[in-house]
């Protein structure tokens, strides 16, 4: 991809929450993804880029976490900067203390927040009672953070992102449901394959399919991982049981069985295609070890790019 010379202007999602694809339009998407490849091309070039000096953020997690904690607090680092760890474990919101009185308090000491945790609602009403901008670092619903990164990954690698098609293959979990709602709006297609039981969210699948037709995108949701998969340029897939789900890992692994992305469902993806994952991954389960270490797996770029995006996302919403 061309690298730009000079950082995209920020102020564009000035003091915006960052809660789902679906409260943006296809420009500022887009601004985003732009602002994080110029950042990352930038710091690569040796360049101190600290428009958030002297501002804090907040970050709140009620989820374990690597890559999101990491990459948000090395990101508010480099920016100049300061990040806190608020565990829910270690706060009044494990005590029970009111989100909206969090969300209020919280507004007086910092320039935003970022929250991970089980509930979407929990985002929106943080949301909604705060006066900083608030972002999704992850909830059982969505997870824009990671698609966002996902996608500057498809563009570093191939160039144009316009009428590609992306196949999910698995839980119709939050990944999933983040591409539904990311890929109309970046002109991609987008199949999910799923088994009965583990269907994506009806009320995100209306919203997908509103976006599609919109912006002429194509939506398929199916049961047959061979048929989501054909002619796709990104397979992607996510753990079976997710965070919360532990209990559940025998039921699953018996309704997944068929759903694994192994190099015979791949045949049907297009010759150049990548491969994709949230991570931590479980090699043998959702994946062969040949698929997430072979030459189409761009993990390991898809992980790094996290910290570009989200840095992108901070001074987008809090320069």
């Amino acid at each position: 991809m061309a690298m730009p010379q000079q950082y995209v202007q920020e102020a564009t999602l000035a003091g915006k929450d960052f809660i789902d694809f679906a409260d943006f339009t296809p420009e500022e998407v887009y601004h985003l993804l732009d602002l994080a490849a110029s950042i990352k091309y930038k710091q690569k070039q040796g360049d101190v880029y600290q428009p958030l000096k002297g501002k804090t953020l907040g970050m709140i997690f009620e989820k374990a976490s690597t890559r999101t904690r990491v990459s948000f607090e090395v990101g508010m680092f480099q920016l100049g900067g300061h990040a806190l760890f608020l565990s829910g474990h270690d706060t009044q919101i494990g005590r029970g203390e009111p989100l909206p009185d969090t969300a209020q308090v919280l507004s007086r000491y910092v320039d935003g927040i970022m929250i991970r945790t089980f509930s979407h609602q929990n985002v929106i009403d943080l949301a909604k009672y705060a006066t900083v901008p608030v972002i999704n670092a992850l909830t059982d619903l969505h997870h824009p953070c990671q698609v966002l990164a996902d996608i500057l990954t498809l563009k570093e690698h191939h160039g144009s992102i316009r009428g590609k098609k992306v196949a999910y293959v698995g839980d119709g979990n939050n990944m999933a449901h983040s591409w539904l709602v990311a890929a109309p709006l970046f002109g991609m297609d987008i199949s999910v394959a799923s088994p009965k039981g583990y269907l994506v969210n009806e009320e995100v699948l209306h919203q997908a399919l509103v976006l599609a037709e919109k912006y002429g995108t194509k939506v398929l949701v199916t049961e047959d991982p061979a048929e989501a998969v054909a002619g796709a340029h990104v397979v992607y897939t996510d753990v079976w049981a997710s965070m919360g789900q532990e209990a559940e890992q025998a039921e699953r692994l018996q309704a997944f069985a068929g759903y694994q992305v192994n190099e015979e469902l791949c045949k049907h993806a297009a010759a150049d295609y990548l491969f994709m994952h949230c991570l931590p991954a479980h090699r043998g389960e959702e994946v062969s070890a040949g698929i997430i270490d072979g030459p189409h797996s761009v993990i390991f770029d898809e992980a790094e790019n996290r910290l570009h995006v989200q840095k992108a996302i901070l001074v987008a919403t809090m320069a």
